[in-house]
């Protein structure tokens, strides 16, 4: 794919929140069998109906590799729905995939952030991963999407939100983590953030979700609705391990001020759970050395914070918990605009992240 030199914010370019209008949006399907249980199949019908839910609102490609293209293609027979041959190493597109970048004039190019399986051989989750990192240059190329490359800033899309209009939301938990990138400062971090998205504001929240593979992805703990309030998730139980993260949270979104100078509105989304895997859905994970391991005593990182705005829609994870329908009434009232759909979320959930993760929003241009 052709290559710039330059970067987003010296061509006048930045990244557009979720909710402005998509063309499209990304998805791999998932099949590596040490972090897919039964080689992937009950995931795979669990991304087969995330896949439809978002193509009753926009089209949907989906990335599939050789060895599994024609049974994606019979789970995945929709009108809405694409599917392309692409092969990666997992399907996390949104840690893999391009954030794309528009400007004024209608213009659509991609950040191809440096991806290391969240943190490389230091605590990172599976080797190898040098086909992920190649996901966002081949879905460049495809849409024929100039492309911006990061080499050697790692970075992935889960582990940022932004507004539109200048601010970003992210972790200190992974960005400042000593995996990701070790040679840069808070400030140079910041610099390179700006230089990329276009953002003049960086809101670090100390800590993600409890448990969270990915060290703490802002995706699957706090984001943006619309410009100048937020959805935290949350718990009133101190015995909690999240509840000492909720409220450092919460004391620096209080505190802070968004790019255009507005104090934070906070909504809390209850957390489900706790939830666990059973002994049987572990037992179905290969275990291969250097990947992450799976077991029943491991509380999931389990969120309803991880949706995705589509065109006109919201689409939200369920995990059969009490939580479920007051977290889809909350989403319901802060998009009124929006239909809300939920969608088993488990299966997604038991590989290590939900809706969010597993999809990236190419905006319309």
């Amino acid at each position: 794919m052709y290559t710039l030199h330059s970067t987003p914010r010296a061509d006048s370019y930045s990244m557009p929140a979720e909710w402005a209008p998509h063309s499209q949006t990304w998805m791999i399907w998932p099949e590596r069998s040490d972090n897919w249980r039964q080689g992937g199949k009950p995931a795979q019908a669990a991304f087969a109906e995330v896949a439809k839910a978002i193509a009753g609102f926009e089209p949907v490609t989906v990335c599939v590799s050789q060895a599994q293209y024609e049974n994606a293609n019979l789970q995945l027979s929709h009108p809405g729905i694409r599917v392309i041959e692409l092969s990666s190493d997992d399907a996390w597109v949104r840690d893999t995939g391009p954030t794309f970048v528009t400007n004024s004039q209608g213009g659509l190019r991609g950040v191809d952030w440096t991806f290391n399986a969240w943190g490389g051989f230091n605590g990172g989750l599976y080797w190898p991963w040098q086909r992920d990192d190649q996901v966002a240059d081949k879905i460049l190329g495809i849409e024929r999407c100039p492309r911006y490359r990061t080499e050697g800033f790692v970075l992935e899309g889960g582990s940022i939100h932004v507004d539109g209009e200048g601010t970003l939301l992210t972790t200190e938990e992974c960005l400042l983590n000593s995996n990701r990138n070790p040679h840069l400062l808070r400030e140079e971090i910041e610099v390179v953030l700006a230089d990329h998205l276009g953002i003049s504001k960086v809101i670090w929240l100390p800590e993600g979700l409890y448990n969270d593979e990915t060290d703490g992805h802002v995706d699957n703990f706090c984001c943006f609705v619309r410009p100048g309030e937020v959805l935290l998730a949350w718990t009133d139980d101190e015995s909690d391990p999240n509840y000492p993260r909720c409220q450092a949270a919460l004391r620096v979104l209080q505190a802070s001020r968004d790019a255009q100078g507005r104090e934070l509105v906070v909504h809390k989304m209850p957390i489900p759970g706790p939830l666990y895997a059973t002994a049987e859905e572990c037992a179905g994970v290969d275990r291969v050395a250097g990947s992450q391991p799976r077991d029943p005593s491991i509380r999931l990182a389990g969120s309803y914070v991880n949706f995705l705005i589509v065109n006109d829609g919201i689409i939200a994870p369920s995990f059969d918990d009490p939580q479920d329908e007051p977290a889809r009434e909350l989403l319901q009232q802060l998009f009124p605009d929006r239909r809300v759909v939920t969608v088993p979320g488990r299966e997604i959930l038991l590989g290590g992240g939900n809706i969010h993760c597993i999809t990236q929003q190419q905006p319309a241009t």
